[in-house]
């Protein structure tokens, strides 16, 4: 299961990779894992990746133009360095995104396929998919206390 550990290694492994790069295509070999229809996901293709983030479980991907494209790999999500124009194959195959240097594709083990691709135009609106509380990354001891004590009312 892609837990945060995973999702930071994810993004370490993926920012030499692809930050700088241009998004050549991205495949979807199914419909039901882009969760927006607004702004198109080929609306990416061709912009230059300026960085990678993490909200909560998902991964976070600027590209050029304030466009987000927004991947959570739930319980079974893996993603895989692949040759460039790697085929998308079998039925755990879900997405491609090409780049110059090679193929991210995401596969999801599993009959549930739960993972999900949102894109976002603005970094405004990728409120809608933070999930809130604490970074524990980047949190100290009283932030942490801070967040455990119930709010009181004045």
């Amino acid at each position: 299961m892609p837990e945060l550990p995973d999702i930071a290694a994810y993004i370490s492994a993926l920012e030499a990779r692809i930050v700088g790069q241009p998004v050549k295509q991205v495949r979807l070999a199914s419909p039901f894992l882009l969760r927006t229809a607004q702004p198109p996901v080929s609306s990416v293709e061709g912009r230059v990746v300026r960085e990678l983030r993490r909200i909560g479980k998902r991964i976070v991907i600027r590209v050029e133009g304030d466009l987000w494209l927004v991947l959570h790999l739930m319980i079974a999500g893996r993603l895989h360095w692949r040759p460039a124009a790697a085929k998308l194959a079998g039925r755990k195959s879900l997405a491609a995104f090409d780049f110059p240097n090679g193929s991210l594709v995401l596969t999801e083990a599993g009959t549930k396929h739960r993972a999900s691709l949102h894109l976002f135009s603005g970094e405004e609106s990728l409120r809608s998919v933070d999930p809130g509380g604490i970074d524990i990354f980047t949190s100290n001891l009283r932030s942490f206390r801070d967040a455990l004590r119930p709010k009181t009312v004045r």
